[in-house]
């Protein structure tokens, strides 16, 4: 697969491996230079080597050799479904489950219990590793997700997801007390600069992102909030939150690396999850009850 770049003025000066991987966030700095060894990636016609520093006017070509996937096996893993018709499935997905396999995570996943149980009636728009996969949660995130059936729902919902016109409210705990009762967090998330493992607000790479939250519950020293999206970036809550100076209660990664509570990632969840049936035209939302490690934790926060 070949992808194109023309340099414009105000990015030349950047390190090849860096502007080529803010330009492409799904591909990591460490597999360009590896595609840049391999003599991939030609700057007008010719290869050059990692540290190039681009110029205005650039012309680049990068060859990304097609992904050898895996074979991904169904397995028979319980599944907690909130609806299920010909055309699309809601589940309530637990902490610790990845969605989609990937490098580390080929089995357990969401993926292979769905093939299990749709006996192969999954879309295949996004290929054999992410059957009837239109978006994802994070592992540790808990909630409702939905999967599609067929090619015309996932082209639908992907629709819907593209035009901002899905619910999707989350329940999270976050370190603080907010100023105010509810408010709008409007800042553009891209890879983190230095950590490439990270996401960060990037105003000059970054993806328009936008999340709206209100307070539920105050308490000591956390807060009890409802964050709505209305777009769908990576990590979006926790970097948003994070970059407010309330970063999620467990969340390791974006805030402080010592928790006072007993408890594997972020505190969040996907609770509602609302959308346009891509069959019936009808409007129709879910919701995915709070998971009892979460409820636990209220009840603690509470006694405090």
């Amino acid at each position: 697969m070949n992808q194109e770049y023309n340099v414009l003025a105000e990015e030349a000066g950047n390190r090849i491996d860096r502007y080529l991987s803010e330009r492409n966030q799904e591909i990591s700095r460490s597999y360009i230079q590896k595609l840049l060894k391999d003599e991939s990636v030609l700057v007008n016609g010719k290869t050059v080597k990692s540290n190039y520093k681009v110029c205005a006017e650039d012309k680049i070509l990068v060859n990304i050799p097609e992904a050898v996937e895996p074979e991904i096996e169904p397995e028979d893993i319980d599944l907690d479904i909130l609806y299920e018709d010909r055309d699309i499935i809601l589940i309530n997905k637990p902490k610790g489950m990845v969605v989609h396999p990937a490098a580390g995570h080929y089995t357990g996943t969401l993926v292979n219990a769905l093939m299990a149980h749709c006996r192969g009636d999954l879309s295949g728009i996004n290929g054999v590793m992410r059957p009837g996969i239109v978006h994802r949660i994070d592992m540790d995130t808990t909630g409702v997700l939905i999967v599609c059936k067929n090619d015309s729902s996932h082209n639908s919902i992907a629709k819907q997801l593209k035009d901002h016109s899905i619910t999707r409210k989350y329940y999270a705990i976050v370190h603080g007390s907010l100023k105010e009762e509810e408010g709008t967090i409007h800042a553009p998330i891209g890879r983190h600069p230095v950590d490439r493992k990270k996401m960060s607000v990037n105003e000059k790479n970054g993806r328009d992102a936008i999340t709206h939250y209100r307070v539920l519950e105050r308490f000591r020293q956390f807060t009890y909030v409802e964050c709505q999206l209305e777009t769908g970036r990576t990590h979006q809550i926790r970097v948003h939150m994070a970059s407010m100076g309330h970063p999620l209660l467990g969340d390791s990664v974006y805030g402080p690396s010592k928790c006072p509570y007993r408890l594997t990632g972020q505190t969040l969840h996907a609770g509602v999850l609302g959308i346009i049936h891509p069959a019936t035209g009808e409007y129709m939302e879910f919701q995915a009850p709070l998971p009892e490690y979460f409820e636990d934790l209220l009840r603690k926060l509470r006694a405090t």
